[in-house]
């Protein structure tokens, strides 16, 4: 019982000296905070700086000239390029993963003979993740709605949504911007229409008697869409001039690919995988137009499902030019 007694005064003993250091711990801790502000002001201050950024005199989107002669026009562009700029981690995961989408996007746009900008309506419309849903139900890279998407001839059911395909929503979504084209006769209003609606466009452009992009006064969003599309252009065109640092490995990987052709049921992907060198996991991330771990196809229509290229199914991120190297 003694020794119990002794060693329970030793560990009430204990505890309360932990308790005292830790409370002058604190307390202390609040006056080296309190002094270090003092001087942190100044160091700080001296230290971080925010920059105006200076907006270009010449700009281009889809070779329109952007009218940044008038006030309205640059300031409206200046807010963007402010945004974008200094919301970095955004920018940076849109430079990174531009790295990846834009090569699959960029031969699909010279083909169907759209300007090559219109890979940064894609970039703002879904900030290049393919699997991306909008509140409005708006599904993929370039957020079509279910309606629009069946007429540019996308299949739309339980089992398969092509609006998750990189390439058949990349070549709808040309057809659309054309259609748009002939409508507007403006790839700038093209683009505002992709945004609010071809029928806003024109409705507008009449009540206001305008026939450019660039005086039509629109709502918040339709107005700066645009901007946003060139703002973050000109800063991926020009990433260094806006602060952003990085290295090619710190880029996302394009991925080399290969297809296969499927023609019946497929009753299990996972399966399908795990035969082809990969997980069910892989094979969804490839291909996220398949909206189940099975496909019924009951009209035998061909699919192709794509796959990552023999030697690129698992490789290490940092030795990404490994398998390339190899093929060599």
């Amino acid at each position: 019982m003694l020794k119990n007694k002794t060693f329970k005064n030793i560990s009430l003993t204990l505890i309360l000296l932990t308790c005292g250091y830790f409370v002058a711990q604190l307390f202390n801790y609040s006056k080296l905070s309190d002094l270090d502000n003092e001087h942190l002001g100044t160091d700080y201050m001296d230290k971080y700086e925010v920059y105006a950024l200076k907006t270009p005199n010449n700009l281009f989107f889809a070779d329109e000239k952007v009218p940044l002669d008038r006030w309205d026009v640059k300031e409206s562009l200046d807010r963007e390029l402010l945004v974008n700029t200094y919301w970095q981690s955004q920018t940076l995961l849109f430079i990174k993963r531009a790295n990846r989408y834009f090569p699959i996007i960029e031969p699909i746009l010279k083909n169907e003979g759209v300007p090559d900008d219109f890979k940064y309506l894609a970039l703002i419309e879904s900030g290049l993740i393919p699997t991306v849903v909008s509140p409005a139900g708006a599904v993929g890279l370039w957020q079509f709605m279910p309606p629009t998407a069946r007429d540019y001839k996308l299949e739309i059911n339980k089992e398969v949504d092509e609006r998750y395909n990189i390439e058949k929503s990349t070549q709808a979504a040309c057809s659309y911007l054309k259609d748009s084209y002939e409508k507007f006769g403006s790839w700038a209003l093209v683009a505002a229409s992709y945004n609010a609606g071809r029928t806003h466009i024109h409705s507008q452009m009449k009540l206001q008697n305008a026939g450019s992009y660039y005086d039509l006064l629109l709502g918040e969003e339709p107005a700066r869409y645009l901007f946003r599309i060139i703002a973050t252009k000109f800063i991926m065109e020009n990433p260094q001039d806006f602060g952003f640092r990085f290295r090619d490995s710190d880029l996302y990987p394009n991925i080399p690919t290969r297809k296969i052709k499927i023609k019946g049921e497929v009753k299990d992907f996972a399966d399908l995988a795990k035969k082809n060198g990969l997980n069910y996991k892989i094979l969804k991330l490839f291909n996220p137009w398949l909206r189940k771990p099975y496909l019924t196809n009951k009209s035998k229509k061909e699919y192709e499902i794509t796959l990552p290229a023999k030697g690129y199914i698992n490789f290490a991120f940092s030795e990404y030019k490994k398998p390339q190297e190899e093929e060599k």
